[in-house]
């Protein structure tokens, strides 16, 4: 567990959360002048009931009593009308903050890197986005919301009491220090329990995502057992960290009530000799008993706010953890100039982390506009970290390397991704339309969408769907793996991006699905510049240049035919596809 020394305040917590809180700012004041109002009124009413003993009852004035009566009444109704307005205004407010700040979160996620997301778990972020956010809304719903009008209500009940009788009331103070004392250790308790509540959870979440995500593997290979007993583990430490922050709520809840019941006993101990003494009237003690239930209720209450502000401060602190994590691509200042086609790197070195093992070493490359040229190399060699640098979704690599003759890093991340698409091995498709599924949402007309459709020759699948309007199912689920790769080339030609990276792969589908690829793969080659990391030699024996990478570092280029002359390391692979006779039928692996 954290150590709580360790953590920020929680009032420099909510000094940050002004920011979300700030534009709602006019409800808030709404609020603010309604509860001293309110405040005011409810301290009215034990004087009152004291004016209504002492001055009418004991005398039998009737008339008296009845215009008292009324008063006592207009401040009841007066006094909830003014905490309805503060209560709706602080409310209302409350809650557009936190869709604000759920935005923010949701949208600073998005902008990080993606070394960001290698180093943390989906679950993690899913929790800060959803049940943090959610903890912070109780506060400021349930808890934050009374708490200014309950302070105001405490200050002002002892100014009354002490302005009316300063003896009575000091007896009722005594058991203030103890309740100060109560108040503060268990607050300190709760904080870092909260915090353990909060990370266990946390690590819950990661833990289902995680395992839902991957359910297919998880009974293939009859992990079920295994899997409940480590869900368990993280469910029982989640439940006795919750556990233990009832208890203590109970707890301070219980120590609370038992003082406020003593008080009222040293009172009515010291004020009943007072009477018989004709020191106090009947009047001022009954006023005092009121006043001593209307000032112990918003503390006993306090006890479960206190909770719920330290649910909400541990909350804070892991949502500005994220907020103030900039692990995001430098944005650059320089535009992309049309018709930026063509890239190069030079003497380019990259490695994952300070401390992590270079990746690439020096490598130059130069791809001009409408080329095609390949990549290819055995797994570790390299290819896939190369074509995330060229959409910046990393960072930190020594050397040059330029889009259109501008160096990437001078470039903001999105211009980039308005040169430069990819087609994955993996293809990532959303519930939902066909057209949404080809558009992302971005400004394409059906006939754009459909012409897409037919350069890739997936009239078929898009056909087999019900046409545009037709619904792809969660991840993909209703449609094979090789339809998936042929809705993802056609979501690539939508886009209209002069660079396209072609990650290609072929060896999950069946033989005719695989020459419908071959064909949407060659034409993306007609009508792109094309870096594309070969998986089968076959399909980039037209290529205008071949780079064979090892270990990071270019250990041959030039075209097929070339290579296959100087029988290096591509001629290797190639045979160890095809066969000495180069036979594109023959059994073949992956190399790459």
């Amino acid at each position: 567990m954290s150590d709580p020394m360790l953590h920020p305040t929680d009032t420099a917590l909510f000094k940050k959360a002004w920011k979300y809180l700030r534009p709602e700012l006019p409800l808030y004041v709404l609020a603010m002048l309604a509860a001293p109002a309110s405040a005011l009124l409810v301290v009215l009413q034990p004087y009152l009931l004291r004016i209504a003993i002492d001055d009418y009852i004991q005398v039998g004035d009737v008339a008296g009593v009845q215009g008292i009566a009324l008063g006592y009444l207009g401040a009841v109704l007066v006094a909830f009308v003014m905490e309805a307005t503060y209560t709706l205004a602080m409310s209302y407010g409350a809650l557009r903050s936190i869709a604000r700040l759920r935005g923010a979160v949701y949208t600073h996620t998005l902008s990080l890197s993606r070394s960001f997301f290698d180093k943390r778990r989906t679950g993690q972020l899913l929790t800060r986005a959803t049940s943090d956010v959610d903890a912070l809304g109780e506060t400021l719903t349930a808890g934050a919301v009374t708490i200014v009008l309950d302070v105001l209500l405490v200050v002002g009940i002892l100014a009354a009491m002490l302005w009316q009788n300063a003896a009575l009331t000091f007896v009722i103070l005594l058991m203030a220090p103890v309740i100060a004392v109560v108040l503060e250790t268990i607050r300190r308790i709760l904080r870092r329990l909260y915090l353990e509540v909060r990370e266990s959870l946390s690590a819950l979440n990661a833990y289902i995502a995680e395992r839902l995500s991957g359910v297919q593997v998880v009974q293939l290979y009859s992990d079920e057992e295994r899997s409940m007993t480590q869900f368990g583990e993280r469910v029982t430490r989640y439940r006795n960290a919750t556990i233990a922050t009832n208890v203590w709520d109970a707890t301070l809840y219980a120590i609370v009530d038992g003082l406020t019941s003593v008080s009222v006993a040293l009172m009515l101990w010291y004020g009943t000799g007072s009477l018989l003494e004709g020191a106090l009237s009947a009047g001022l003690l009954a006023a005092f008993v009121d006043y001593v239930d209307k000032l112990f209720r918003p503390i006993r209450e306090f006890s479960a706010k206190i909770a719920i502000l330290q649910r909400a401060s541990a909350a804070l602190e892991k949502i500005f953890g994220l907020l103030d994590n900039d692990d995001r691509i430098t944005a650059g200042s320089r535009s992309l100039p049309e018709n930026a086609d063509g890239f190069s790197l030079e003497d380019v070195t990259f490695a994952y982390g300070e401390e992590g093992p270079t990746v690439l070493s020096h490598v130059d490359i130069e791809v001009g506009a409408g080329q095609v040229v390949a990549l290819v190399g055995r797994t570790g060699s390299g290819k896939s970290t190369l074509a995330k640098l060229l959409t910046r979704a990393y960072d930190g690599y020594e050397g040059s390397l330029k889009l259109g003759g501008i160096e990437l890093s001078e470039l903001h991340p999105a211009q980039v991704r308005s040169a430069v698409s990819t087609v994955e091995q993996d293809v990532r498709l959303f519930p939902g339309d066909v057209r949404f599924n080809l558009s992302l949402g971005a400004d394409r007309t059906d006939a754009e969408l459909l012409e897409a459709v037919r350069l890739v020759h997936a009239e078929g699948v898009v056909e087999r769907l019900g046409g545009l309007d037709g619904l792809i199912t969660h991840d993909g689920a209703n449609i094979s793996v090789g339809e998936a790769q042929l809705l993802s080339f056609a979501r690539t030609m939508a886009a209209k991006t002069p660079i396209v990276l072609l990650d290609e792969a072929t060896a999950s589908v069946d033989t005719l699905t695989e020459a419908l690829i071959q064909e949407a793969t060659n034409a993306v080659f007609a009508h792109r510049t094309v870096l594309v990391i070969a998986h089968r030699l076959s399909t980039i024996v037209n290529a205008d240049q071949i780079i064979v990478l090892d270990a990071g570092q270019v250990i041959e280029r030039g075209t097929h035919r070339e290579l296959l002359a100087a029988d290096g390391a591509y001629a290797d692979l190639f045979h160890s596809q095809f066969g000495e006779d180069g036979n594109h039928n023959s059994p073949s692996t992956d190399p790459a």
